[in-house]
């Protein structure tokens, strides 16, 4: 599976442009501000239907215009699927797939798996939980579709049980019945997405393991320790009993979205007692994981995009991954990177076909 070409019309700083790609290595270059990273956000988007960077899809239409759209056409399995996305402010995105429009976008994903490996991933580790809940949701939403329609409607409920709770602190009343209808589906989702989330990590951490031993040199131990509210196992109980937190706190407080996992180094927080190298192999084996994941359950290898990552990796982590693309590990790959001269020797050697793309603000007008 990769992606033949893209055409954008008002994406960013891309008012209108063309793109046709090698099936193996795409190098993105040209000067800082140029739309390198632009260009990786609309391949993201075509293959997830939203940007890697912002999560209000306005804020991907040319500031000087009203509707942006990105085309692109998939090889995959020897047939060509054109994936077109248009948003237009104000109104509801549309996603098609050969011209026909998806009824629900959750469809889409999954279809053509794509992994991002970018320099604010080290985010992952240093920024609180809701970071590395919303990583792992997205490689299961790649994984599962059924996954991502749960975790979806979970959310939705949520947002209405909480906008009760307001209701009843406001005007100081409980109506158990009328909360019982969000809260009993509420608790459902919540103990099968854990089921899922449990079931995952289980399956994960031997990949994980091994591609940052691997990175490391066999240096350290790592683990991941998947901590949720929902495995004591009371948890209906314990989320009823806590109805009257929740009125006053105007939320829901116990739930899936309070889940975390833990990133551990020889038994040590990584944010605490991981050295910035460390950190980096760390978020970097999460993304390895989740392409060897992604990769056995769909059974096609997913699109690699490698943003910025010759300036936030040493020489050793750069070798062990410019290995990986010398043996055909990956399939698709896109770079980026301001100083194509370093790019050029760094993939000097590479026996696949290396394909170079300069970007230009003047040329995508």
């Amino acid at each position: 599976m990769f992606l033949e070409k893209i055409y954008l019309s008002n994406f960013k700083n891309y008012e209108e442009a063309n793109f046709t790609f090698s099936k193996q290595v795409n190098c993105i270059v040209g000067e800082n501000g140029s739309g390198k990273t632009n260009l990786l956000d609309a391949i993201y988007f075509l293959a997830l239907s939203k940007s890697s960077v912002h999560s209000q899809d306005a804020l991907s239409i040319n500031h000087d215009a009203d509707v942006m759209m990105i085309d692109g056409i998939f090889k995959k399995n020897n047939k060509k699927h054109q994936i077109t996305c248009s948003i237009q402010r104000g109104q509801k995105k549309v996603l098609m797939h050969d011209k026909k429009p998806y009824e629900r976008l959750a469809d889409h994903i999954g279809q053509f798996p794509v992994v991002l490996i970018a320099p604010d991933d080290t985010e992952l580790i240093k920024e609180g939980s809701e970071d590395r809940r919303r990583f792992f949701d997205g490689v299961l939403s790649q994984m599962d579709n059924l996954y991502l329609y749960d975790y979806q409607q979970y959310n939705r409920l949520l947002e209405q049980r909480n906008s009760l709770l307001k209701i009843f602190f406001e005007r100081k009343l409980l109506d158990q019945d009328l909360l019982d209808t969000y809260s009993d589906p509420l608790v459902k989702l919540a103990i099968r997405i854990f089921e899922q989330r449990k079931n995952f990590i289980e399956k994960f951490l031997p990949i994980f393991k091994i591609h940052y031993s691997i990175l490391s040199e066999g240096r350290e131990d790592v683990d991941i320790i998947y901590e949720s509210e929902i495995a004591s196992g009371e948890f209906p109980q314990e989320f009823r009993l806590n109805r009257n937190v929740d009125v006053k706190a105007q939320r829901t407080t116990k739930g899936i979205h309070k889940d975390d996992y833990v990133f551990e180094i020889d038994r040590y927080p990584v944010k605490k007692f991981g050295s910035q190298g460390q950190q980096k192999s760390f978020v970097m084996a999460l993304r390895l994981g989740q392409f060897e994941m992604l990769q056995e359950l769909r059974e096609m290898k997913p699109i690699l995009l490698l943003d910025d990552i010759f300036d936030k990796l040493d020489d050793r982590r750069i070798q062990k991954l410019i290995e990986s693309i010398d043996n055909q590990t990956f399939g698709q790959v896109f770079i980026t990177d301001a100083r194509p001269e370093r790019t050029e020797k760094i993939l000097e050697n590479v026996r696949a076909e290396v394909n170079y793309i300069r970007t230009n603000p003047s040329a995508s007008k």
